[in-house]
């Protein structure tokens, strides 16, 4: 018994200092703010029917369903009206974010497990964060919901958000983000002007992608910028200086990381708000650890082309054409990244490279190019050589997964930016040069300009888009089912509804399969791995998925 109780006693000391560890490990310590504002004393003033303001910040809702938003100022004070202008859309954002988890890891035990290990993962995060964005961040954090404190503390969890892209991009390898960037410049566009365009395709389920903010920044250091974010998010993964430099953001292949560093969308913060020629944004980056791979496409107004800044958590690369045009999907192209085993990986997997194949034959068959012809592209739902490969195929340029699609023209000082949904609806045009130089923005109304805006996609209003629509609810709810195993079954009706929705995608077919694979209904499962597999398949280890579906739906058959 002596010995028994050394033995416990020493086992429970242990596990006391493990999370005695654990815990100063994983803490991250609010900021020290001088003058710390009472948020029980914010007031906010409502303007009009959804038109905010906190001091000279403001908040309001077009006429087209943009939230557009004005912030100046030092950073903690930003960061407040931030907070207290857009608190409702950050407690919107969360619930999104937070239910499209717990869709996806429905084990109450598994997602304890994630939130420690990404607690232990992002440990050292603000190690990595210039104070500026920390006390920004930190300002804006006292403004969340107390419903979701159960998950970390305020500011923890502000922070951990801006590394979502990162850890969610690096964790899901198998089904990467597939944003795609391009740019022209000299003969390849109309009047010799730099564009750019790009698609930033992230998806974390529909009430996630609702209510993009434009957002116009003032900060009392660095240049005026802009950039299309989403309520709480201090971080930049679109957008266009006073200086006419312009940032853009692409996924690349990346190991699982074991301990946080810079956010790829704070670099890119970093970049927008103190960079004006592509050598400063490159210095800038290098002088970042970053904990995933990520490519910047950076366009400047000052040299009049565009570069591509490629960074792994151990090279910086800077990666410049020698043509007239650049494009960027989810591969590395420059010397020092382009053989790295991961990238090589990646681009055996064909579904970046057939996509920059696209890009560069609509480039081509479209130029000189102008904002019309590059929201052309960008719409683009067809594979190589117009053929159809189905609705939603990630080898697509528009894989109508996007939560905003962006239009900047540098020597212009213009950017058009795309409504809801996806990039189908009106590219909203913002004369930056007359926005940056007004003394208040959004004090009397929205900011976008009518006459120069671009036209929604026809497609938008076609019995196909319908359809469309509906595949992609019936996709989410097999989805739920299968990761878990609740709602309720398809009826036939549903089944056959959802066939003839995208019948031309490999998609509609590879998830009929699982579906009727995870019932046990082998002979419907072998029927749709079987059709599927005769369409174009986006991914290599895509099609070995439902090659192995197929063999065992045969194998279950014959038992």
């Amino acid at each position: 018994m002596k010995i028994f109780k050394y033995i416990l006693g020493a086992a429970v000391v242990s596990i006391l200092f493990v999370l005695t560890v654990f815990y100063f490990k994983v803490r991250i310590v609010e900021p020290d703010v001088h003058g710390k504002t009472d948020m029980a004393d914010v007031a906010v003033e409502q303007i009009a029917t959804e038109h905010y303001r906190f001091g000279d910040n403001q908040l309001l809702k077009n006429d087209k369903g943009m939230w557009e938003m004005y912030l100046e100022g030092a950073p903690y004070e930003r960061g407040v009206a931030f907070g207290a202008l857009a608190g409702g859309l950050m407690k919107e954002k969360e619930i999104a974010f937070v239910g499209e988890i717990k869709n996806r890891v429905p084990s109450e035990s598994y997602l304890n497990f994630l939130k420690v290990l990404i607690g232990w993962v992002n440990r050292d995060l603000d190690e990595y964060v210039p104070e500026e964005q920390l006390l920004e961040i930190y300002g804006a954090s006292q403004s969340m919901d107390d419903s979701f404190d159960y998950v970390g503390p305020k500011f923890h969890r502000a922070l951990s958000y801006h590394a979502a892209h990162d850890i969610g991009h690096a964790l899901q390898n198998m089904n990467l983000v597939g944003c795609t960037s391009f740019a022209s410049w000299g003969n390849k566009s109309e009047d010799r002007k730099l564009l750019i365009g790009r698609n930033f395709d992230f998806y974390f389920g529909e009430p996630f992608a609702r209510d993009k903010i434009v957002a116009f920044y003032r900060p009392d250091s660095g240049y005026q910028f802009m950039s299309v974010t989403w309520a709480g998010f201090s971080g930049v993964v679109s957008g266009m200086n006073e200086k006419g430099l312009t940032i853009t953001l692409n996924s690349a292949k990346s190991d699982i990381p074991t301990k946080g560093k810079a956010p790829v969308s704070i670099i890119a913060r970093q970049i927008l708000q103190y960079a004006a020629t592509i050598q400063e944004a490159y210095d800038i980056a290098q002088s970042f650890d970053s904990f995933v791979a990520e490519t910047f496409l950076i366009g400047s107004r000052v040299d009049g082309k565009a570069g591509l800044i490629e960074k792994s958590p151990d090279k910086t690369d800077l990666f410049l054409s020698e043509g007239e045009q650049m494009i960027v999907t989810n591969h590395f192209q420059g010397n020092q990244l382009l053989h790295d085993p991961l990238n090589q990986e990646y681009m055996q997997e064909e579904v970046s490279t057939y996509r920059y194949a696209r890009v560069e034959q609509l480039m081509d068959s479209l130029a000189p190019l102008n904002p019309k012809k590059i929201a052309t592209i960008l719409r683009d739902k067809e594979g190589l050589n117009g053929k159809d490969i189905g609705l939603g195929n990630e080898k697509a340029i528009n894989q109508l997964i996007a939560h905003h699609s962006v239009i900047f023209s540098p020597d212009d000082m213009m950017v058009w930016v795309s409504c809801a949904p996806y990039q189908l609806g009106d590219y909203l045009a913002y004369d930056l040069k007359r926005i940056f130089a007004e003394e208040k923005p959004l004090s009397g109304a929205s900011e976008y300009s009518d006459s120069l805006s671009l036209p929604a996609d026809p497609f938008l209003s076609t019995e196909s888009y319908q359809k469309f629509a509906f595949f992609a609810q019936t996709r989410d709810r097999i989805q739920h089912y299968l990761f878990a195993g609740k709602g309720k079954p398809l009826s036939d009706e549903e089944v056959q509804a959802f066939e003839h929705s995208n019948e031309n995608s490999f998609l509609t077919y590879y998830y009929l399969g699982d579906y009727f694979k995870s019932r046990e209904a082998w002979k419907r499962a072998k029927h749709y791995y079987e059709i599927g597999l005769g369409k174009e398949i986006a991914r290599t280890s895509e099609r070995k998925h439902m090659e192995e579906g197929l063999r065992t739906s045969t194998e279950k058959l014959k038992e």
